[in-house]
């Protein structure tokens, strides 16, 4: 039976606040701090722990091999594994700290997801991102594409390498999805930003068109960001927007024809509902700042719907108020549930972008990469005996560290079963 799945990327060991995405602030301001890869990956086993409880398949998809020294090798580093990782952390810290990013965690940048109704030939189709915009995260697609080939090989799904590099693509973080249900055929929205603004608007329209043709997605709009939003912080449209069924909810000051975006859906989907959230009810600053809009918005199984917020939203005072007006409203969303993910917020990343959500029958999927209560106990055992506590600034350089975090890597495969 189809529903809908959040595939949350389990945070790797070598997490660590390098500061290496342009334009997401929250990275950039705690850029150089300790951060800590075991309480990290255990706030994100805790979310979807949290998802789980609400009665919804859970997922995962697991960390990236990092430092990855097959890119250090192409930067011209050589010698054994242990002497390229030392070589290239003492000559390029900079460099070394693109190739042991763990910003795989936030899967929302996986790929993009066309559920089988939406499709053609009836399959769902998984478009891996490239992420071209960003060093640490172009080098990403090939070890994503390899391990989502694997999660989907049932030949319900059809699984895609990443565009050119041309044409950046980030994946789910920039689409949205309306639907009367979520096994019902949908209209699939595509963001994109322009260039010359403050920051680089990381997704191309020629990419998003790509990707609707490859899928087969005659039912499709095309939507430009807002560069008010980009150049406020809001690096991906899953800062100021999310969807879910037949709501979408937004900032005002989200994309940049609001108007033209409400009429098409208008058109297209006559019941959909669109809750604008006005700035001066919260400033585009508080919902960057809080995340308002990273939430996961879900369909319960009751029909009823719920936000899953980072704590931050809580404590921000003009976000908190806005909830309490919108769950006791008579509208879709009728609850409001705030979890600890902090270390991934510290580095840019909230609720929505830890997850990839997958309308399938859970039936195909591999299950080696589905959640169940045995399997988050095995592996918060595992976190807590293999991850880090600490990586500070001073400790990027140290072998030590990298031999544990390659070790923790392996105990983790082992654990579910995979040769990745």
């Amino acid at each position: 039976m189809m529903c809908e799945i959040n595939f949350d990327g389990l945070i790797g060991p070598s997490h660590n606040y390098a500061a290496l995405s342009l334009g997401n602030l929250a990275s950039a301001k705690h850029g150089g701090a300790t951060s800590r890869p075991r309480a990290a990956a255990l706030q994100g086993l805790a979310k979807m722990r949290f998802v789980r409880s609400l009665g919804l398949v859970q997922g995962f998809l697991l960390p990236l091999d990092r430092p990855n020294v097959g890119f250090l090798r192409q930067m011209g580093f050589a010698g054994t594994d242990e002497q390229v990782i030392a070589r290239a952390a003492a000559a390029d810290p900079r460099l070394f700290a693109t190739a042991a990013s763990a910003s795989s965690m936030w899967t929302a940048n996986a790929a993009t997801v066309s559920p089988s109704p939406d499709t053609a030939d009836g399959r769902c189709h998984i478009s891996a991102a490239n992420l071209s915009r960003m060093a640490h995260r172009s080098i990403e697609h090939p070890e994503t594409h390899a391990q989502l080939a694997i999660a989907f090989a049932d030949p319900a799904f059809a699984v895609h390498e990443a565009l050119p590099a041309a044409f950046g693509d980030e994946g789910a973080a920039n689409f949205m999805r309306l639907c009367a249900s979520h096994e019902a055929p949908g209209v699939e929205i595509f963001v994109y930003g322009e260039d010359g603004g403050k920051f680089p608007a990381r997704q191309n329209r020629r990419a998003s068109e790509a990707i609707a043709r490859r899928h087969g997605v005659s039912n499709a709009l095309f939507v430009a960001q807002s560069q008010t939003a980009i150049d406020a912080g809001a690096f991906h449209n899953d800062v100021v927007a999310v969807a879910n069924g037949h709501v979408l909810f937004a900032h005002e000051q989200a994309f940049a024809d609001a108007a033209g975006l409400k009429a098409d859906i208008a058109r297209l989907m006559p019941e959909a509902v669109y809750i604008e959230v006005p700035a001066a009810a919260v400033s585009l600053a508080d919902a960057i700042r809080s995340y308002l809009f990273n939430s996961q918005l879900l369909t319960l199984p009751d029909g009823s719907m719920a936000l899953v917020l980072p704590k931050e939203a809580e404590e921000t005072p003009s976000v908190k108020a806005y909830l309490d007006m919108l769950v006791a409203g008579n509208g879709p969303i009728r609850a409001a549930h705030f979890v600890d993910v902090r270390e991934s917020m510290q580095n840019g990343g909230g609720p929505a972008c830890l997850r990839l959500r997958v309308v399938a029958d859970p039936a195909r999927v591999d299950p080696r990469f589905l959640l169940d209560d045995a399997k988050a106990d095995r592996l918060e055992r595992l976190i807590e005996q293999w991850w880090p506590q600490a990586i500070s600034p001073a400790d990027m350089t140290n072998p030590d560290l990298w031999r544990d975090v390659k070790a923790a890597r392996a105990a983790l495969l082992a654990e579910v079963g995979l040769a990745l």
